[in-house]
Formats: C-alpha cells, sequence, structure tokens
C-alpha cells in the first residue's frame, strides 16, 4: 500500500455544464448530487483505504489553488500540483507521474479525475485493488471499462480481447461513434466505454512517454533536480511553455500494445452533460430531476436546477434542461445539450464574465 499512489485530475472547466460550470469555479469544486460534498471531496474520499493520504495528489490549474486548499485541507501543498497552463491530460499526468517517481521509483498508480460519479464505491475499490494487483509487477497499461447499458455516442469506446481473464487485453479504442456504430458495439458483446480512469506501475508509464511522447518525457525527465524543491514552481512554468495539448489517451493509450482493461460495473456516469446527471439522478413521478424552489405544471421528462432563494414555476415543458446560476439562466432542450458548448462560445462574445 505504501507504493500505491493517486493522482486526481481537477484542472478542467466542464464547459457542456455550462452555466453551473464556469471558468472560475468548474464543476468538480461543486455539490452537484446535494449530498453535502463536492465531487473533488468525494473523490478523494473514494481512494481511503486504496492508498495513504499523502500518497493522494491533485493536478489542477494555478487558478484553483485556494479552492482545492479549502476543499481538501489536509492534503500538504507538496501534493498540490499546480498547471499555469491547459495543456489536456498527458502532460498533466506525466508531470504528477515523474514527481512521484522522483520519491518513489516502484510507485503503482491510478489516475482518476474529479468529476465523476461513482454510486457503488466498494465495488470500485475491489476494482480498482484487482487492476493494482496486475500492473504492480507487470509492465502493462490498464484502464477501467464500464458494461455500457446503452448506445451513447458522447463516451469512447474499448474494444477488448473475450476470455476469461479478469485482466483483458485491448484490441482497439473508438473516440465517440455515432449512433448505428454504437449499437454495432452493444451489439457486438465485446465493446465497454471508456472510464478515463487508468492504473500502471510507474517504470511501464515511462516507458510508454518515451515511445510515444519523447518529447514530454524529456521535458518531465528534467524536472527530477527540481520536484520537492523550492524550485519546482519555476521549472513548471517554463516545462509547460514547451508541453504540446494532447490527451493521455491520443498520446499512448490508442498507441499502445501492452493496454488492458478491467471490466467494471461500479454505478458510473462522466457527468459531463447535463443530460449525465440527469440519468444518474432520482425522479419523480413524472420523470423530472428537480434541485431548488420548485412548482412544475405539466412537466415531464426534464431536469431543473435553480438556486434555492429563488421560486421557479414552469409550465408545459417536456425534456428540457432549466439550469441558472451566478446570473445566467439557461433553457434547451435536452437532446440538444451538445450544443452547449456553442452557447458558452457566444455567451463569452456577450460578456467573459458569464463563462
Amino acid at each position: 500500500m505504501q507504493d500505491t499512489f493517486v493522482i486526481i485530475m481537477a484542472g478542467g472547466v466542464g464547459t457542456r455544464f455550462w452555466p453551473f460550470s464556469r471558468t472560475h469555479f468548474p464543476k468538480q469544486f461543486h455539490d452537484v448530487l446535494g449530498t453535502g460534498k463536492t465531487l473533488l471531496q468525494q473523490t478523494v474520499e473514494r481512494f481511503h483505504g486504496v492508498c495513504p493520504v499523502e500518497n493522494i495528489y491533485i493536478v489542477t490549474s494555478l487558478e484553483y489553488r485556494d479552492i482545492v486548499k479549502e476543499q481538501v485541507p489536509f492534503l500538504n501543498d507538496k501534493q498540490i500540483l499546480l498547471e499555469p497552463n491547459r495543456r489536456n491530460t498527458a502532460p498533466c499526468i506525466a508531470y504528477a507521474c515523474y514527481k512521484i517517481a522522483s520519491r518513489n521509483p516502484n510507485a503503482n498508480v491510478v489516475v482518476a479525475p474529479a468529476d465523476h460519479i461513482i454510486l457503488k464505491e466498494d465495488v470500485f475499490r475491489d476494482t480498482i485493488k484487482v487492476a493494482l494487483g496486475a500492473t504492480r509487477n507487470e509492465d502493462i497499461l490498464v484502464t477501467l471499462g464500464i458494461q455500457p447499458s446503452r448506445p451513447d455516442t458522447g463516451y469512447g469506446y474499448i474494444q477488448y480481447i473475450p476470455d476469461k481473464l479478469t485482466v483483458k487485453k485491448v484490441k482497439s479504442f473508438t473516440e465517440k461513434p455515432h449512433l448505428e456504430l454504437a449499437m454495432q458495439f452493444l451489439d457486438s458483446g465485446d465493446f465497454v466505454w471508456n472510464a478515463g480512469i487508468f492504473v500502471w506501475n510507474i517504470n511501464a508509464f515511462k516507458k510508454a512517454l518515451k515511445r510515444f511522447q519523447p518529447y514530454t518525457a524529456e521535458i518531465f525527465e528534467e524536472g527530477n533536480t527540481h520536484y520537492y524543491l523550492e524550485t519546482e514552481d519555476m521549472f513548471v512554468q517554463r516545462a509547460y511553455q514547451h508541453c504540446g495539448s494532447i490527451s493521455i489517451d491520443n498520446g499512448i493509450m490508442e498507441k499502445a500494445d501492452n493496454v488492458h482493461v478491467v471490466l467494471s460495473n461500479f454505478g458510473w456516469s462522466d457527468l459531463g452533460t447535463w443530460k449525465s446527471l440527469y440519468e444518474v439522478s432520482e425522479k419523480d413521478e413524472h420523470m423530472n430531476v428537480t434541485d431548488g424552489n420548485v412548482i412544475l405544471y405539466d412537466t415531464a421528462n426534464s431536469i431543473i436546477k435553480t438556486p434555492k432563494d429563488k421560486l421557479v414555476v414552469i409550465n408545459g415543458l417536456d425534456g428540457f434542461i432549466v439550469a441558472e446560476y451566478d446570473g445566467v439562466l439557461l433553457i434547451c432542450k435536452k437532446e440538444d445539450e451538445q450544443r452547449v458548448k456553442e452557447f458558452v462560445a457566444d455567451a463569452k462574445e456577450v460578456n467573459s464574465r458569464f463563462v
């Protein structure tokens, strides 16, 4: 357990969850489900029993340092890694892995986003421990694959070799297929959703990074003389000026030939969109999800999230998102939620404070 580390990625803006998720206060710092804990706090707690608290690292944007420190006060400054610029997930993970490796060259690492919902946390921990057992002594890269319940076009898919092994070899990745292809994936029975949660030992990761992203590996290798020292911040500022923006999926996972998947079923949602929040939330007899001071008439299949200090009266909606937060009101058909990014871009033109 002392060799097990957890990296939590908490630097994203979560644009598709606008207006609730904003640049200055993204969704991972909100109590989205009304549990009394933010998504980040839930994610940190989820790993209790998986590794010691001192082995949990959070990678976030420089601008969110104070929010992270406030929400997770028991982590010290060396456990909060601050990115000066957003460069997608590959540099973020590389920075954290190289820093951990400089402290523990035998580290076995879990990488997880801060904004996922996991309803069956005990099952999740058991699944993580299976993956950690596989990566402890083997140079493999493991991802968690979620058994799909519908042909969702918003998720990436992983095809695996069907066999009796618990940790299965991956054949291919497909990013957000169209509906017809997603239906074929479900029918075939050997595809799972890509949860974006990864497990590997530090040496397997470094080998893969050096092979497929050698420039990024070189950049963070240079940090070995700076990690955990006062010069680390200055090094990171320089390093990120030279990093390209690439995801870990595009940069390594889709290229490597030693990628494996653990099939999982622990009540997962990436909470990327309003629709995904609707899917996991409790519904009333008319299939509405409400959070706020709301009176509904002839309204069904909708999600309404509004401030509790306002009374909101809605009549005659079917299949809508109604969301208000911090001076912005969004009313949108659920089926059009992929246009939210377009709405955000236009809102920025009106006034950047609205995004």
